[in-house]
């Protein structure tokens, strides 16, 4: 701090003083890249301070509010179990947050939270791999922890929590368009048609994309985009026409429509072996469904070898069967706008899945047909053999004893076994037909097992296909609800107003989804859905049952315990607006510059700004939509997550800021300084650098001193372990307004 000639300042914040040096003084010879954008004031950029890194308790805290702080992140590294270097909400009692909340008033420091650091979108993943709910409301419940905290310590305010719910290919982001089209793939520029991102070259032909199985969350597979299958060729109609259904009514059966090459295009209906059309309702079924065309001539089904390609088209197909079943039972509504549309529909990976689990089915129920007509064969021949037993047993009755012989038969079964060496032998028909009926009650069990078994298996395959979906579906359904139980509880915690508990999602590493603006902006969409239904509805997923609920899908949903009676639909949309927001890095955004793809024929320094231009309109998109509640404004020179200091790496920091001012941001901004506590003196330098960036004025305590022009530098590495003076000291140096000289001479 400064001291002038004629009066004495309580020590506190540098951001609660209000004269500043001229900034004619400090622009004095500043690079042009260094000039003030709509310079903000030192209270606009704070810094996080993740407990246990960069303060190790409440005394850490007041040292960076010491330093000339005026916005503090309150950051925690750990999740669950807290130690001393990595900390939890739960390592700091009633005694310390109160502390924490006084000295933040008393300085009218601004206090943000950052929920545990190691979430990483509230899917539940494991170890492994693996996604469950049971993780995932652990995580819920880390949250939480973090909303009390910053209930106990701030009031109010912005609760940070990472997306980046799994790892999905950057050359196939689809949202809305679950073909994989180009149109609405966020991969590729709808303009003009080229790839954006990717993160290797052979990813555009090699995409992997993740299937799971909705009961458990587990990981069912990983289909590869370059992988082919052999898939049947689905029968269809011939030629337009009159034909019969599988109930032998007549129908009118399309045909094949060609195009301009002459390639028939079948878009008719599917029909079966017989020629007969296959019921609407029935196209997908597994048993009464569509079945493969046979050939002729080569005696055999017919099969072609399929990629990734054919599927969309595939997925595309059942969509709008799909749409139009939907659409018959529920007429004048659109299956967009169900609530079950997006759990429902298929994509691509889905579809490709399905296949191979089709082809596992159809051997299944096969052999279980194989074996059950045997099993029909094996009684009949046990009723016949049963039947020669009794006449056998009355032949032999009525036959003297003397001619008994006559009835004696030869067991070939010997001359079976040594090939015809050993002569077979003689015995009693009856003897014979025992053994006979003997192996016939093993062929039997054998059938019926078998049998069952496979009919079992195919069973088995046919419920998993069914329960197959890529992650999307499970964030719709489940995770977004993860989400809203945070976000109600960070409403029921907010006391002021004017400060609410806003719960802010967080955008992570690009390979993620929920990072991409869209993801992000589809994502907090998603969450508000939720929880205004949450707020509204009498039943929602998982809620209250009464008794042993019944089995099945319906029994997934029950009564509501966070309705708010009398409360619309509306109200809960704004609600939900309120307590539900972006949390957006700079940094982290920058990092898709590691996956552009720069445009054919254009200079390096020409791709550069054709990023950036790409990187703020997206920004902006989300300012336009009020999705943003938290900035996180930090640098990087476009690879990995250094956490420089804005202006340090390549980040369009101060377009940023300007567009922030354009659309009257004024929520908290803070710099996560990390790369200076270990290549500078400190974090702090970290945010003085930010200060100096942005052109923000070096806020002093006084008049009367001579002065000379001053530059941040001077302030930035001033007296300890550097060159300048002692004119401005921070932290703990700092004098106290007790504080003085024996001479009563101020220290400038």
């Amino acid at each position: 701090m400064q001291f002038s000639n004629n009066r004495l300042y309580q020590n506190g914040s540098m951001a609660v003083y209000h004269n500043s040096m001229d900034p004619d003084m400090y622009q004095q010879g500043m690079p042009k890249e260094h000039a003030p954008v709509a310079p903000p004031s030192v209270k606009d950029v704070g810094m996080s301070v993740p407990m246990g890194i960069s303060a190790q308790n409440v005394a850490g805290v007041y040292s960076k509010i010491r330093m000339g702080v005026g916005a503090i992140e309150i950051g925690f590294p750990a999740k669950y179990q807290g130690q001393r270097g990595a900390m939890t909400p739960g390592m700091f009692g009633e005694d310390q947050r109160q502390a924490i909340k006084e000295i933040a008033k008393l300085n009218e420091v601004k206090l943000t939270t950052h929920s545990a650091y190691n979430i990483m979108g509230l899917m539940g993943r494991d170890e492994r791999g693996n996604f469950s709910i049971e993780n995932a409301m652990q995580d819920v419940t880390e949250i939480k922890s973090a909303i009390d905290f910053a209930a106990d310590t701030a009031g109010g305010g912005s609760v940070v929590v990472h997306t980046g719910e799994w790892e999905r290919p950057m050359t196939d982001m689809v949202i809305d368009d679950e073909t994989g089209g180009r149109k609405l793939n966020l991969g590729w520029d709808p303009t003009s048609g080229r790839n954006m991102f990717r993160t290797r070259p052979s990813e555009i032909v090699d995409a992997n994309f993740t299937v799971m199985d909705d009961r458990d969350s587990r990981i069912f597979e990983t289909v590869n985009k370059n992988r082919t299958i052999d898939y049947p060729v689905w029968k269809r109609a011939a030629k337009d026409g009159w034909g019969f259904d599988q109930d032998g009514g007549r129908v009118w059966i399309k045909g094949p429509k060609y195009d301009e090459q002459g390639n028939p295009t079948f878009d008719g209906d599917y029909i079966n072996l017989e020629g007969r059309k296959i019921k609407e309702e029935n196209v997908y079924h597994p048993v009464m469904g569509r079945v493969p065309d046979f050939d002729e001539g080569q005696r055999r089904f017919k099969t072609e070898s399929k990629d990734f390609r054919y599927f969309q088209k595939e997925a595309e197909d059942f969509n709008l069967w799909q749409k139009s079943r939907f659409e018959k039972e529920h007429p004048g509504q659109r299956w967009e706008e169900s609530r079950d549309y997006y759990y429902k529909k298929a994509y691509p990976e889905e579809m490709f899945m399905r296949a191979t689990l089709e082809t596992e089915e159809g051997y299944a129920r096969g052999y279980a047909l194989s074996f059950t007509n045997r099993i029909n064969e094996q009684i009949e021949l046990l009723s016949k053999l049963r039947k020669a037993r009794e006449y056998y047993l009355e032949l032999a009755k009525k036959t003297p004893p003397e001619d008994r012989w006559k009835l004696l038969k030869e067991d070939p079964s010997l001359a079976r076994v040594s090939g015809g060496l050993i002569p077979p032998d003689v015995k009693d028909p009856v003897e014979l037909i025992d053994k006979q009926i003997r192996d016939a009650v093993s062929s039997l069990e054998f059938e019926r097992l078998s049998g069952s078994t496979q009919e079992q298996r195919a069973r088995d395959t046919a419920e998993n296909k069914e329960h197959l979906i890529a992650p999307i579906k499970r964030f719709e359904k489940v995770t977004s609800q993860m989400y809203a139980l945070a976000a109600i509880h960070a409403m029921k915690r907010s006391k002021d107003p004017n400060n609410p508990i806003s719960l802010t999602i967080e955008n992570i590493f690009p390979d993620r989804f929920g990072c991409h603006p869209q993801e992000l902006k589809w994502v907090i969409g998603k969450v508000r859905e939720k929880m205004v239904e949450m707020l509204t509805e009498d039943k929602i997923l998982y809620g209250e049952q009464e008794g042993y609920p019944a089995s099945g899908k319906d029994a997934e949903y029950g009564k509501n315990p966070y309705k708010v009676e009398g409360i619309s639909k509306e109200e809960a949309a704004k609600i939900a607006e309120r307590h539900v927001k972006a949390t957006f890095d700079t940094a982290h955004m920058n990092m898709w510059r590691k996956y552009w793809q720069d445009i054919p024929g254009k200079e390096p320094e020409e791709n550069e700004q054709e990023f950036k231009k790409w990187y703020l309109q997206q920004f902006e998109d989300l300012l336009k939509n009020k999705m943003i509640g938290n900035v996180h404004l930090v640098d990087n020179m476009g690879y990995w997550d250094d956490h420089l200091a804005p202006g340090q790496g390549t980040a369009p920091i101060k377009e940023v800021m300007s567009l922030l001012k354009k659309h009257g941001y004024d929520k908290a901004i803070t710099t996560e300084p990390g790369a200076d506590a270990s290549t500078d003196l400190s974090d702090f330098h970290g945010l003085m650098k930010t200060w100096r960036y942005l052109g923000s004025p070096i806020y002093g305590a006084g008049f009367g001193a001579p002065r000379s022009p001053q530059t941040w530098g001077s302030v930035q590495y001033s007296y300890f372990g550097q060159t300048e003076p002692p004119q401005y000291i921070f932290g703990a140096y700092a004098p106290s307004n007790d504080w003085t000289l024996w001479s009563q001479v101020p220290l400038e």
